[in-house]
C-alpha cells in the first residue's frame, strides 16, 4: 500500500526573501492583509501553518496610505498606559500626524495569529513613514500590490 507523506517545511530549510512594498494610495486593509500573507508564508508553495515560514517585508510610504469611507475621523485607537485611569485614544487622523508606521502595524498584527509565532511573524515587518528605508543591505524586491 503506498501512502504519501505530508511536506513539513522545517525553519532552517525556509530561505527568506526581502520583499518591498510602497504603500502610496493604497488602502489600509487590503493592504495589510498582503502583508499578513506574506510574513506568514502563505504565498509560497512551501507554507506550513506552525512553522516561521514567512519572509521579510519592508514598507515604506505609509503615511500616505488611504481609508475608505469616513474611517479617518471614525476610526480610534486605544491604548492604556498601565496607570489608573490611564486609557488614551487617537483617531485615524490624528495617528497619521503622529505615528503614521502604527497604522500599518496595527492592521497586519490584527490579521496575525494570536500566540508566539504571531509575535515572531510581527517582527519580520519593517514599516517607514517616507521613501528611503534602512535596509538597503538587504536588497528587497519590489513586490505589486493592487
Amino acid at each position: 500500500m503506498y501512502t504519501q507523506k505530508s511536506f513539513v517545511l522545517k525553519p532552517a530549510d525556509a530561505d527568506k526573501k526581502w520583499y518591498l512594498i510602497d504603500a502610496q494610495d493604497k488602502v489600509v486593509g487590503r493592504l495589510a492583509t498582503e502583508i499578513a500573507n506574506v510574513l506568514r508564508g502563505k504565498n509560497s508553495p512551501k507554507y506550513t501553518p506552525h512553522t516561521d515560514s514567512g519572509d521579510f517585508v519592508v514598507v515604506i510610504n505609509a503615511d500616505k496610505v488611504k481609508f475608505t469611507g469616513a474611517k479617518w475621523d471614525d476610526k480610534v485607537y486605544y491604548w492604556h498606559t498601565n496607570h489608573i485611569g490611564g486609557l488614551k485614544s487617537r483617531t485615524a487622523k490624528e495617528q497619521l500626524e503622529r505615528k503614521p508606521e502604527q497604522i500599518l502595524m496595527n492592521a497586519v498584527k490584527g490579521m496575525l495569529p494570536k500566540n508566539s509565532l504571531g509575535r515572531k511573524q510581527l517582527t519580520k515587518l519593517k514599516v517607514f513613514a517616507g521613501e528611503t528605508h534602512s535596509h538597503e543591505a538587504q536588497q528587497p524586491v519590489a513586490l505589486e500590490i493592487k
